[in-house]
């Protein structure tokens, strides 16, 4: 029974992560009340968000979405910033980066309502003064913390201009990067139980496809009401378990 619940956490989590980020608000609680060790699920959503990432993807690359000339860089720039954070993560306390994650989200949702973004502009993303520092940025947090680094890339990439649904395929490569590293790690280390993350991944690899498929008739103007819902429940969720 307990796999079957973890098919369907996955599910639900991979689906509103490709649609807004913050899928970890499903699955990483959910997991702990299971009684799954935290390291173990931290670990099984990395796996599980590497393979169901790169399903998303490929997806709307085949679809001629998106292309790899536009976003292959996105990679090592995604990878030096979660390899940055990690280093970081090192030198400053919990407490610190707790405080640093509510920060970033709340200027995010501010700035929601500022911006003139809408994903309604088919601009290509191009490396400049404010992707390149953008993206690597929240590489960094994604290596010091991870909640929410789908969420903050839809708000870089409306602000980019960048059609919706080129932007979920642009948001699923950069957490392929970014999880597919932390991934090998949690194997090398042990901390995998394979059962466990077997029925995750495929809970989100089932996720992923329903997610990009609801992109794909997704109306624009719908877009930042989903992010700002999906914001506010991981301010409110980070504040909850780790501040009060």
């Amino acid at each position: 029974m307990e796999y079957v619940i973890l098919f369907l956490i996955g599910i639900c989590a991979t689906t509103i992560g490709t649609l807004a980020g913050g899928g970890g608000l499903i699955s990483l609680p959910a997991m702990l009340i299971l009684g799954i060790p935290v390291h173990s699920a931290i670990g099984a959503n990395k796996v599980s968000n590497t393979f169901s990432s790169f399903s998303s993807f490929f997806h709307l690359y085949k679809k001629k979405e998106i292309s790899l000339k536009e976003s292959f860089w996105i990679i090592p720039v995604s990878i030096g910033g979660g390899i940055s954070g990690g280093f970081i993560a090192s030198k400053i306390s919990a407490e610190n980066m707790y405080i640093v994650a509510i920060t970033l989200l709340i200027f995010a949702f501010i700035t929601s309502f500022i911006g003139k973004g809408n994903f309604t502009g088919q601009e290509s993303l191009k490396m400049n003064k404010v992707s390149i520092p953008g993206l690597y940025s929240i590489g960094i947090y994604d290596g010091l913390f991870g909640p929410g680094q789908g969420t903050l890339m839809f708000y870089l990439f409306g602000y980019l201009n960048i059609a919706y649904i080129r932007a979920v395929g642009l948001v699923r490569l950069a957490t392929f990067s970014s999880c597919f590293g932390a991934a090998i790690t949690y194997i090398a280390t042990g901390k995998i139980i394979w059962p466990v993350t077997l029925a995750l991944l495929l809970g989100s690899l089932s996720g992923a496809q329903i997610g990009v498929r609801i992109a794909q008739k997704l109306k624009p103007q719908y877009v930042k009401p989903i992010l700002r819902f999906v914001t506010v429940a991981l301010i409110f969720q980070i504040f909850i378990e780790h501040v009060l």
